[in-house]
């Protein structure tokens, strides 16, 4: 990291050289863009060389590699992360000064790649970046989306989705790599020829890669995100086309297109589901075929491919690769059925993300059969054999079952492994998501849980406190995350703490300054930031947040609060397009922030914002300005969590039930630094017996009565009284996700907040404490653990 080739002399030609000649601008002509990629392009130079020596040091050793399948990676911006884990910042800083440009503006001038929605996006990002960092041979495979997720405004409150336009500029970051191509079909139907069945799909499309090289800290090691654009296999009809038919001689190029085009679409109709589906496949039959490609221009041993090759499919998406391997195997490589099964489960292991019963996917048989038939015969053959094989196995358990075909239990049953993501959810996994298949395959269900890699998450996006960190423990923690665990002999020492504090501060000064240029909004670095942001959605509770800030606001105007903590309670999210619920609750939450922000009797006391189109980017300036941490789940729903581990990581207490990593953030930091509040998994599920438990919750709970009266009233809606007295009513009568029953303890425990944060002393006490006892959770421990526990494999460098 100290050669001259990374000097800012070498690299300062080398950002001229490519704004010459390629992108073809002399530097008095040169707008921000122009640097912004030239800049780009000279920083991906410097990762081309341990790019390439880590690819031809895994194949000169025979490596086994690790394969990732997702079908989000939410990887952010890449030339400031790229710059750090070179070590090239400064450099870099000095490079672009010399050209009169300022760094920041153009690291703020590149888009969000819109690869992902939320958590399980941003992990696998996080995993790609520790995976380089460790030494682990891998590929990320996913889908190039050319639009995304989608990019989230409001309109009079209410959510509205536009088309996400990231690409609409050049991506510098990516190699295309048109040789690597694949075809892959859909549809048609299954012919038997010498006694096999052969599938002949009616619609193919060739997915093509795009290569993003994945940079380690240091500059030691680099992986490969490979991304499938879909691509048709026959432009257009010419014929049609020159009849003047044009719309049908577009339709190869149309089907292709819409495979990459935008992330999870609407799935309400036939034709979503229809498109989810071909997308699950797309990605996964792409890289399996580059998987088995890839071995064999090395091996010719089919049987041994466990030993060279661990295929990890994040989440239910890439489920189909079970009986996808299979088809390779045993139609196009002639490998007995029971041993291309056995061949493809020793390589497979499947993470699960959720204990949600909607959120496992099921496909009916009719659409699963249609899109793809031969694989609905490979599926029914794989439950007859799983059913064959372990006869003990009771008759409602299966992967076929009611007309649907259950990726859950397919993943399961095709995995050597299955993990779960922190301890509380992977204990949840086997005792009520697969509690018979965990009977049958005892051990198979491990944990791993999740983390964040430091590098992105606190050394990059809160530079101030990565600064007082090295100087009162010495450099090398980005990569030993446990050396934070030396800050604990520190956090009595009053200098200290007044140092993070200053660094906190001024982390709000500046999201102060945003929110106030940007929304409107004029809010108080002396505030305490209480900050809740995560997909919307109604197990995590937004709304729960949003009723109790009513309820405080209530209580200041009454005068019921003695001297009250100026509050900034801060939302961010997007709902799916489809889901009505959760956009309601936006609506609501818009709805109680324009009155509350204007009103003159709580003045400056509490402010709610909701910045639209939550990202990356959005969290990499918010979270590190947090004073609280919003983890407010119902209990025995929320898997993990990994932004409870970035908010613990730059010095944010958590507000949170006993809910996913939560339980282990409590381990590391002790009760004092942490405020619990709610009903356990078990008790949860108790009291869900009571088909009266919500009105028995409110009845019991005047300010909750309160609350929703004011908001069937209108209060927060008089243009439209009745606006949400569906959700009114959904509070009173129904209450899944408990947001009664745990109110109270919610409200009692932010009033424990709010004493504490009066006590600065105690408070950065409990800040720095949780910076202090954030090593567990980063990513490089938690891929070691995969490497361990699920793929065998050990790191190349």
């Amino acid at each position: 990291m100290n050669d001259l080739s990374f000097s800012p002399e070498r690299l300062q030609a080398s950002v001229l050289h490519h704004l010459t000649f390629t992108l073809g601008k002399d530097a008095p002509n040169a707008s921000r863009y122009d640097w912004r990629m030239a800049l780009s392009y000279a920083i991906r130079d410097r990762i081309v060389e341990p790019w390439f020596a880590s690819t031809r040091r895994t194949w000169a050793e025979d490596h086994k590699r690790v394969y990732y399948l997702s079908m989000e990676y939410l990887i952010g911006r890449l030339l400031e992360d790229a710059t750090i884990n070179l070590g090239l910042y400064e450099a870099a800083e000095q490079t672009m000064v010399g050209f009169g440009q300022d760094l920041k503006s153009l690291i703020e001038d590149e888009p969000d790649a819109a690869l992902g929605n939320g958590g399980l996006g941003r992990l696998a990002a996080c995993f790609m970046e520790s995976m380089a960092t460790v030494g682990c041979p891998a590929y990320g495979y996913g889908i190039r989306y050319e639009h995304g997720l989608f990019r989230q405004r409001f309109e009079g409150g209410r959510q509205v989705e536009t088309p996400e336009d990231w690409l609409k500029q050049a991506h510098p970051w990516e190699f295309p790599r048109p040789e690597s191509a694949y075809t892959v079909g859909f549809k048609g139907q299954i012919e038997t020829r010498d006694g096999k069945d052969i599938w002949v799909p009616g619609e193919t499309v060739i997915a093509e890669a795009h290569d993003t090289p994945v940079i380690g800290w240091g500059g030691k090691w680099a992986n490969t995100l490979r991304l499938w654009a879909a691509k048709p296999t026959t432009m257009f009809n010419l014929e049609r086309f020159n009849r003047g038919d044009y719309a049908a001689a577009a339709e190869p190029e149309t089907l292709a297109r819409t495979l990459s085009r935008v992330l999870y679409p609407d799935d309400t109709t036939y034709q979503g589901k229809e498109l989810r589906l071909k997308q699950e496949f797309f990605l996964t039959s792409a890289a399996l075929q580059d998987i088995l490609r890839r071995y064999l221009y090395r091996h010719s041993d089919l049987t041994a491919l466990p030993k060279h090759v661990a295929i990890q499919m994040n989440d239910t998406h890439p489920a189909i690769a079970g009986p996808e391997l299979i088809r390779l195997l045993s139609d196009d490589h002639g490998m007995p059925f029971e041993d291309a099964l056995n061949t493809a489960r020793a390589c497979l292991g499947y993470t699960n993300h959720t204990l949600l019963p909607e959120a496992l996917e099921k496909w009916a048989t009719f659409t699963f059969g249609t899109v793809l038939p031969r694989h609905m015969q490979i599926v029914e053959r794989i439950d007859s054999w799983h059913r064959r094989t372990y006869p003990s196995r009771p008759h409602y358990v299966g992967i076929v079952k009611h007309h649907e075909v259950r990726m859950g239990e397919l993943a399961f049953i095709m995995s050597h492994k299955v993990n779960g993501v922190s301890a509380l959810h992977s204990e949840l996994v086997k005792k009520n998501l697969f509690p018979e298949l965990d009977r049958l395959h005892p051990g198979r269900i491990i944990n791993e849980t999740n983390g964040v890699t430091p590098r992105r998450w606190l050394r990059m996006s809160n530079p101030g406190l990565a600064r007082l960190i090295t100087d009162t423990i010495g450099e090398g923690w980005e990569d030993d995350l446990d050396r934070l665990d030396g800050l604990k002999t520190h956090v009595d020492d009053a200098s200290f703490r007044d140092a993070f504090a200053a660094a906190k501060r001024a982390n709000k000064v500046e999201v102060g300054n945003w929110i106030g240029r940007e929304f409107g909004v004029k809010v108080s670095p002396d505030a305490l930031f209480d900050v809740q942001v995560k997909r919307i959605h109604e197990y995590k509770r937004q709304l729960l947040n949003i009723l109790e800030c009513i309820a405080h606001w209530h209580a200041i105007r009454n005068g019921a609060v003695s001297n009250p903590v100026p509050r900034v309670r801060i939302f961010g999210g997007k709902a799916a397009p489809g889901y009505a619920v959760a956009k309601e609750i936006i609506r609501l939450i818009n709805d109680v922030a324009q009155v509350v922000n204007n009103d003159p009797k709580t003045g400056d006391l509490l402010k709610i914002v909701y910045p639209p189109n939550y990202n990356v980017s959005m969290a990499e300036n918010l979270i590190p300005a947090s004073d609280l941490s919003e983890q407010i789940s119902t209990a025995g729903k929320e898997a993990s969590g990994t932004g409870n581990m970035k908010f613990m990581m730059n010095g944010a207490p958590t507000i949170g039930t006993l809910d996913g990593a939560n339980v282990e953030i409590l381990q590391e930091v002790g009760h004092e630094n942490f405020f619990l509040f709610g009903l356990t998994a078990e008790e949860v599920s108790k009291r869900r017996e009571d088909p009266d438990h919500s009105r028995k919750a409110i009845e019991a709970s005047q300010p909750l009565q309160d609350v929703l009266q004011m908001i069937a009233e209108g209060r927060f809606s008089p243009d439209e009284p009745e606006r949400y007295h569906g959700l009114v009513h959904g509070m009173w009568h129904s209450d899944y996700f408990l947001v009664a029953s745990d109110f109270d303890a919610y409200h009692a425990a932010q009033a424990r907040v709010s004493a504490a944060y009066a006590d600065p002393q105690r408070w950065y006490h409990m800040a720095a404490m949780n910076t202090a006892r954030s090593g567990f959770f980063s990513s490089d421990r938690t891929i070691r653990g995969y490497m361990k526990d699920v793929w065998d494999v050990t790191p190349a460098l």
